[in-house]
């Protein structure tokens, strides 16, 4: 039998907009170190995370497996602040081993069992290396020509072997898993999301994620006078999300009886807009609870008439602390898009009887003035009822 030129199978991490960060990088890397340990956890395989000059290595143990490599990345692929993860191969630092692992890489792929064009990508980050990164692609490159017969094509291969010399050891690897890019969560502080278990909250919690906010959950219930199908739906959502972030929590609120004094406060124009402001007022005040220091909506400007210019100006009036509207700009086809990708439309396509559908006007204010608005609420004693709302949150974990 053959001994295997390929060394160890490891992970090879690519940071993103990290590397931009100049005298602060470090607290980001170390913030992304630590989401990465945290993610692979769960696998129970033991690694040992490493940080490089502009990536991020992760090794596995003595005799793990290819498989062991595959899991490990496709897990990390799920964590933001990476822009690319590379299943790779660590090959000990002499141009003859690194030779010997590029022809066997190559020899193994189905893409050399097509005929498929191919070039070589070297980086050299450790400049002690006997050969300059050209040299290397020349050499590894006439080599996997003479054996294999592959053409090469350095403008649009179909297979590319990437060598990259670091400080002691040389990463091969061919292609790579698309990363989230972004920032590490929890590098920006923490912030609280209306959860509504539509298309576009999911979206917006994920994209905020994505800026290194680590996000909790606030879901506002019908209930008593709708059944528990919303909650589960969050509860599901939140799950699906929580692959990006780790340790999520999703609070529920009771708001039925809110929304039927709210009904009866014989606005019926507004009610949309004063359920808007009292949700935020409550999800202010569950934030300072929690110490969020901001609230994250899907709100996408003109989508509905609760998102008009005027009515979004009246909804930020409700509040002190800052409203994150990731989703502003977007349409409706962008958003079920995003929420496709990331796996939560299906879950949001679920029917369920929503708190929303207790107030349904059959014309709705889209000009909203605040002066009407905070009438509606001195009479309903809004900044108690918050608490009293805040109050009576129930907490479900994952």
């Amino acid at each position: 039998m053959t001994m295997s030129a390929l060394g160890e199978p490891c992970v090879l991490l690519k940071l993103g907009e990290i590397v931009l960060k100049g005298k602060n990088r470090e607290l980001f890397e170390r913030r992304l170190i630590s989401n990465i340990r945290e993610a692979i956890e769960p696998l129970g395989v033991r690694t040992d995370v490493r940080k490089r000059h502009g990536v991020i290595a992760i090794f596995l143990p003595q005799g793990a497996t290819a498989e062991q490599a595959d899991a490990v990345a496709q897990r990390v692929a799920d964590v933001p602040g990476l822009v690319w993860i590379h299943r790779a191969w660590r090959i000990a630092k002499d141009p003859d081993a690194v030779l010997k692992a590029g022809l066997e890489l190559v020899g193994e792929s189905e893409e050399a069992k097509r005929g498929a064009r191919f070039a070589v990508r070297s980086r050299r980050r450790d400049k002690r290396f006997p050969l300059r990164s050209n040299e290397l692609d020349r050499l590894v490159g006439g080599a996997i020509n003479d054996e294999y017969g592959l053409p090469v094509d350095l403008r649009n291969p179909e297979l590319t072997v990437f060598i990259e010399v670091d400080r002691d050891e040389v990463f091969v690897f061919t292609g790579g898993i698309p990363g989230q890019g972004g920032l590490p969560v929890g590098s920006s502080g923490r912030a609280l999301v209306l959860m509504s278990g539509g298309i576009d909250s999911p979206v917006a919690a994920y994209r905020m994620m994505r800026r290194g906010l680590h996000v909790d959950f606030l879901h506002f219930s019908g209930i008593p006078f709708t059944t528990s199908e919303s909650i589960y739906k969050a509860y599901a959502l939140v799950r699906k999300l929580d692959r990006f972030q780790g340790r999520s929590r999703l609070w529920v609120v009771p708001f039925g009886k809110a929304q039927q004094s709210i009904r009866t406060s014989g606005q019926d124009r507004l009610a949309v807009i004063a359920q808007r402001r009292l949700m935020l007022k409550t999800a202010e005040e569950v934030a300072h609870r929690i110490r969020a220091s901001a609230l994250i909506t899907g709100d996408a400007l003109g989508q509905v008439s609760s998102q008009t210019l005027t009515n979004i100006t009246a909804q930020d009036n409700a509040v002190e602390l800052p409203i994150l509207r990731p989703l502003v700009g977007w349409d409706k086809t962008e958003i079920m898009a995003e929420a496709r990708r990331i796996g939560t439309l299906e879950i949001s396509e679920l029917p369920d009887e929503d708190c929303c559908s207790l107030l349904a006007p059959k014309r709705a204010e889209t000009r909203a003035k605040i002066e009407d608005l905070k009438q509606i609420e001195k009479r309903l004693d809004a900044e108690e009822l918050c608490v009293q709302l805040a109050d009576s949150i129930q907490e479900y974990t994952l």
